[in-house]
């Protein structure tokens, strides 16, 4: 019987690879009905997670794909006073290059067989070696692991833990094609992350590889309801970017700008975390990798976090063939430790980020000397 992975994620689908080098065979299953049936999401910063793309055999494909000049950073604070501006070199290492997260998934997907991957199957419930999937149909496994995201169902098998609100809500936006419909907001963002910073929230803005600019407005010691009772109307796009425009009220023109210059996508959410430090009794043959074992605040870890825990538990079951429960119990061990510690640094950097001079502490974070 194959191991059993729910969800091809990030982590899922690292996980599947390393197993696939290693000859040991894993079947993934997904939700979605195909590999383009949702959009992906922005751009990642890939730091730590470089090790898990090495044990996949795929860094140098991954060097392919990455941004050099998304590790640029502009810092600032409401009253438009900069803080902090940060250009790489042309030959600057490649140490936290930015990535799109669907060039990242696609690279991933075609360093597997095809019939890896199963699509248009949604977990439902597993017992006794046999997962059941909405649409009826069952499969066995020898190996169940959950790397089905922050609202996992795997994760129950394991844990009551549910995640918690963290005070924290966001508003993503966009402006397609910058370049050519905004040329003096591209210049101001420039070629990687602009920041802004402080009294209570955040205005960020992302370049991404297609010449879109993500922007993205944080909001800090919030109600988990604020969404509604804030009265923006985000199913009305003009009118949400007008409310939010409100919400920046005092802060340099040039910042609300970049919201009047929106598209129409607008995709407000409330950030959710696992507890710091989660864990489990280990089981032989269940256990969870990325958002599912430690959702954390989206800070630049949970990616990295995940990739790593595909390819360490990959490596840790290629190790020990014979004996899953004591690759399983291994795997639990080493990741706990490191994303608790990932866990608890991210806990820190929102704290920073609610903080009203927020800008000046993430200037003395990123300039310790």
């Amino acid at each position: 019987m194959p191991i059993a992975i729910v969800g091809a994620g990030l982590g899922g689908l690292v996980l599947a690879r390393a197993l696939h080098v290693n000859g040991i065979d894993a079947v993934v299953y997904e939700r979605e009905s195909s590999r383009g049936a949702r959009g992906q999401g922005g751009m990642l910063d890939i730091h730590s997670g470089q090790r898990a793309l090495r044990e996949a055999g795929l860094l140098d494909q991954f060097h392919a794909i990455a941004r050099g000049e998304g590790q640029d950073l502009r810092l600032l604070e409401p009253d438009g006073t900069l803080l902090l501006q940060e250009d790489t070199p042309d030959d600057a290492p490649l140490d936290r290059p930015e990535v799109d997260r669907a060039d990242l998934r696609t690279l991933l997907l075609d360093a597997l067989p095809e019939h890896v991957v199963r699509w248009g199957h949604a977990f439902e419930s597993a017992d006794n070696g046999v997962l059941h999937f909405a649409d009826g149909s069952s499969a066995t496994y020898d190996l169940l692991v959950g790397a089905d995201g922050a609202e996992s169902r795997v994760r129950a098998l394991l844990t009551n833990a549910r995640p918690a609100h963290t005070g924290q809500n966001v508003v993503e936006l966009g402006i397609p094609d910058i370049d050519r419909t905004h040329p003096d907001l591209a210049a101001m963002v420039g070629r990687g992350n602009y920041w802004v910073l402080g009294n209570g929230q955040s205005l960020s803005a992302q370049r991404n590889g297609d010449g879109r600019v993500r922007v993205y407005l944080g909001f800090y010691r919030t109600a988990e309801d604020w969404l509604v009772t804030s009265g923006i109307p985000f199913d009305d796009p003009a009118a949400a970017r007008a409310g939010l425009i409100e919400e920046f009220a005092g802060w340099d023109p040039r910042f609300t700008a970049l919201i009047a210059a929106c598209d129409d996508t607008v995709l407000p959410r409330s950030i959710t975390t696992l507890p710091v430090g989660l864990t489990w009794p280990s089981t032989p043959d269940v256990t969870l990798l990325g958002d599912a074992a430690h959702l954390m605040p989206p800070v630049g870890q949970g990616a990295n976090m995940a990739l790593l825990d595909g390819a360490l538990l990959g490596l840790a079951l290629a190790a020990d063939p014979d004996d899953f429960p004591a690759a399983v119990k291994e795997y639990e061990r080493e990741m706990f430790e490191r994303t608790s510690a990932a866990a608890r640094m991210s806990a820190g950097m929102q704290e920073l980020l609610a903080s009203p001079d927020a800008g000046r502490k993430m200037l003395a974070f990123l300039e310790p000397g």
